[in-house]
C-alpha cells in the first residue's frame, strides 16, 4: 500500500466515522419518509450541508483517489462541525492548507496572559503573526518598555524597531534583528494571503522606512523560533540574552516570546532590574 493509498482511504474512513457520528437531530434536517438504517447523517444530507455533489460525497467515502480542494474540505468541515483539531486533521489528510482567518486577534488569550504573568522572572510578551503585542510582564517592560504608555497601533515589535527611537538603540546587532524579523513577517505574509491589514502594514513600513524597504525587497525567509539577541540598557548595560518563541496548539496565532540570560554577567544584570 503506498502512502498516498493510506493517506485517501483514512480520509475516506475519517469522513464516514464524523458522519455517522452526528445526530440528525441537532441539524433541524426535514423528516424524511424513509427510514435510517445506519446511524448519523445520510450522504446526501452532507452534501447539501456542504453544498457539494452527492456523488462527490460518495466517491469521497470510497477513497478513489480524489484530493478534495481547500474549498471543499472547508466545506465538510463545516457541515460536519469538526472540532479544530478534526479541522486541521481533515486538511492534513487532504494535502490542502486551511484558509487564514481574516480577523485580527486583538487580545491575548486570558490563560495565555495569565502564564506570560507566571513566567516571572523571566521577561516575556504574547504576540500574533502580525507581531501585535498582545500581554506582557513587568520583567519584559523593564528590558525594553512599558508597552501600555504606547498607542495601540504602536504595540508592534516590527513597528518599535523600526520607527521608536529609543527602541532603535536598544539592539547592538540592529540590521540582523531587523533582517531576521522582516524575514519572519514575510513567511507570516504568505502562511495568511487574505489578511488584508497585514498587507497593509507591510505596505505602510516599505512606503516609510527605506531600511525596510530595502530588506524586504531581499526576499529572504526565516522561520527561527530559537537565537540570541544582545541589548544596550541604559540602566543594567549590555544584556546577552537568549530567546524562545513557543506556540500554543490552543492558540496558534499567538507565539509567546521568553527571554533568559545568556551569560552570569547579564543573570545578574537582569536580577537588578526586577529588584
Amino acid at each position: 500500500m503506498t502512502r498516498t493509498t493510506h493517506r485517501t482511504q483514512e480520509l475516506a474512513a475519517f469522513l464516514r466515522a464524523r458522519r455517522e457520528s452526528l445526530d440528525p437531530r441537532d441539524f433541524g434536517l426535514p423528516e424524511r419518509r424513509q427510514a435510517r438504517r445506519t446511524p448519523g447523517l445520510r450522504r446526501e444530507e452532507v452534501a447539501e450541508l456542504a453544498g457539494i455533489s452527492v456523488d462527490y460525497v460518495v466517491r469521497l467515502e470510497q477513497g478513489r483517489g480524489l484530493r478534495p480542494s481547500a474549498e471543499v474540505v472547508e466545506a465538510l468541515a463545516g457541515a460536519l462541525r469538526l472540532a479544530p483539531g478534526e479541522r486541521a486533521y481533515l486538511f492534513g489528510l487532504a494535502q490542502q492548507r486551511p484558509r487564514s482567518a481574516d480577523e485580527l486577534a486583538t487580545a491575548a488569550a486570558p490563560p495565555l496572559a495569565r502564564l506570560v504573568a507566571d513566567l516571572s522572572p523571566l521577561p516575556a510578551m504574547l504576540m500574533n503573526h502580525r507581531y501585535d503585542i498582545l500581554a506582557w510582564n513587568d520583567e519584559m517592560a523593564q528590558v525594553l518598555l512599558d508597552f501600555g504608555t504606547l498607542p495601540a497601533p504602536q504595540r508592534n515589535s516590527m513597528w518599535l524597531c523600526l520607527m521608536h527611537p529609543e527602541i532603535r538603540e536598544r539592539y547592538a546587532d540592529r540590521e540582523r534583528v531587523l533582517r531576521e524579523g522582516i524575514a519572519h513577517l514575510r513567511a507570516a505574509w504568505a502562511a495568511h494571503p487574505d489578511d488584508r491589514a497585514l498587507t497593509d502594514l507591510i505596505a505602510e513600513f516599505t512606503a516609510e522606512d527605506e531600511e525596510f524597504a530595502r530588506l524586504w525587497a531581499e526576499r529572504d525567509v526565516q522561520v527561527n523560533g530559537r537565537g540570541s539577541k544582545v541589548l544596550r540598557h541604559p540602566e543594567a548595560g549590555v544584556l546577552a540574552l537568549d530567546f524562545e518563541v513557543l506556540v500554543p496548539l490552543q492558540d496558534p496565532d499567538q507565539r509567546l516570546l521568553i527571554y533568559r540570560a545568556a551569560d552570569e554577567e547579564s543573570r545578574s544584570a537582569l536580577e537588578r532590574l526586577s529588584a
